[in-house]
């Protein structure tokens, strides 16, 4: 059975970690008023369940489920992602990828699916099978080949658990999310090792690849202006060298 609007609202709230109080003043309400709504004897109009997930900063699939709890439409389609509306956010996808080149950059979802890759990123995958579909996640923690290569691979373990943490917090819950959270969990309570001193301001991921190993930090970019769920879940990350010797040996690489 479906969650009504009260049941769902105090979820987010104690997933935000905010007081009846503390959400009533954000969105301008009183906290009687707000009560009566997760209690069920009041019902909340449109523009109050916009209001109340802007500031629970509610992913747009949660929008959803709060409008459709409280017996309204949703705001957000989720299209395909060949449907013909959003070929110019495809398009910008695409250029970011091919621009980045020599250097590798991907496009993901929000379960760490491999959607889109430039050459590089290919070439830095390809040597462990991983190809448009795959999951990260589960390469990850599964492919032998992937792992093997991963010269740090407890550290880019800790690393993804973190992202992870933090991808969950902000979806409120999702399954598979929270499958890899726990596997993860277990691999880094297995090489737990205390952090001494200050962390360094670039911690890169390390990969062997062609007799020599290659380090990497990056970045993450996301659409913004979609009304799209799909769109806005994606993930463009992009890789940069960490240090000298990899961003010669990818330039050398682009140009043999």
């Amino acid at each position: 059975m479906a969650e009504g609007f009260g049941a769902v609202l105090k979820k987010w709230r104690g997933l935000r970690r905010m007081s009846q109080m503390e959400l009533a003043l954000e969105a301008g309400v009183s906290a009687r008023h707000l009560s009566f709504l997760e209690s069920g004897r009041a019902r909340p109009s449109r523009g109050m369940v916009l209001r109340l997930s802007e500031e629970l900063q509610l992913p747009g699939g949660a929008q959803n489920q709060m409008l459709t709890a409280a017996g309204l439409a949703p705001a957000y389609a989720s299209r395909d992602l060949d449907d013909a509306e959003l070929a110019p956010l495809r398009q910008a996808a695409e250029q970011m990828l091919a621009a980045h080149e020599p250097l590798p950059a991907m496009v993901i979802d929000r379960h760490w699916r491999l959607l889109d890759l430039n050459r590089p990123m290919a070439l830095m995958l390809g040597g462990a099978g991983i190809s448009k579909g795959s999951s990260l996640i589960e390469a990850l923690l599964d492919n032998a080949a992937l792992r093997d290569a991963l010269d740090n691979l407890q550290e880019v373990e800790r690393h993804s658990l973190a992202r992870l943490r933090t991808e969950l917090a902000h979806f409120g819950a999702d399954p598979v999310l929270e499958r890899a959270m726990a596997r993860l969990q277990a691999h880094a309570a297995a090489h737990a090792v205390p952090q001494e001193g200050v962390l360094p301001a670039v911690i890169p991921a390390r990969y062997r690849m062609a007799g020599q190993v290659l380090a990497f930090f990056s970045t993450i970019t996301q659409f913004g202006g979609t009304g799209d769920l799909a769109m806005s879940e994606l993930r463009i990350e992009m890789l940069f060298p960490a240090d000298n010797s990899t961003r010669e040996a990818m330039e050398a690489m682009a140009r043999s």
